[in-house]
């Protein structure tokens, strides 16, 4: 079970918050207003009230034993850098900050954020999925319940050819695309031969995309 802290409970913070729950992670939710912390207690694994600019409430929240941290404040720069701070100085192993624009995104850059994300270019649901799996390099929601999903080949797959993996059967997702060293093979035939280091481009609704991930 992967670990989180998400601060800033807005509508984005809190929506990724109930994602990664969902998806069975460990959520540790947390904003510095009662009414927000209380609207998601019930959703996620903790949720408190503090300040994460303080560095001192983060060190004793045990940030540095938490898998990632996400910071969802991104319409005040100055509290997002210094949470941001904060948290690569006590030794949090990935940090995720929301930014609102091109220039914030280059300031968290520079103080060395792992990954910044513009909520308007990316859904909670799909930055909670990409988070929560090692292997997902990237998800595309479709719709609420079906996506697409890019995922390394897994090992039980190499060497097998798409009839022979017969995924739509067994699984209830289609193989649309076969990526490999920049190019891309789109609806591969049934006869091809999936390699070590294809990236596997899978359609099918979001239980049969996690029974993917599993593999």
């Amino acid at each position: 079970m992967r670990s989180y802290i998400v601060i800033g409970l807005g509508r984005f913070g809190s929506s990724l918050s109930r994602q990664l729950c969902k998806l069975g992670a460990e959520v540790l939710a947390l904003d510095v207003r009662a009414d927000f912390v209380q609207q998601i207690s019930a959703d996620v694994t903790h949720a408190v009230v503090g300040d994460a600019q303080d560095k001192e409430v983060l060190k004793a929240l045990g940030v540095r034993n938490l898998d990632c941290a996400v910071i969802a404040i991104g319409d005040n720069l100055g509290a997002s850098v210094l949470i941001a701070m904060n948290l690569k100085e006590l030794g949090v192993p990935y940090v995720v900050c929301k930014a609102h624009d091109e220039t914030h995104r280059k300031v968290l850059e520079k103080l060395g954020v792992d990954r910044v994300l513009i909520p308007e270019q990316e859904s909670a649901q799909r930055l909670a999925r990409s988070l929560n799996s090692h292997n997902v390099l990237d998800y595309i929601e479709l719709s609420e319940d079906f996506g697409i999903l890019d995922v390394p080949a897994p090992k039980s797959w190499q060497g097998k050819t798409i009839r022979e993996l017969n995924v739509r059967a067994k699984l209830g997702v289609n193989i649309i695309a076969v990526e490999n060293d920049g190019k891309t093979n789109v609806s591969p035939a049934a006869d091809y031969v999936i390699q070590p280091g294809d990236t596997m481009v899978v359609l099918g609704d979001n239980i049969a995309l996690e029974k993917v991930q599993k593999l």
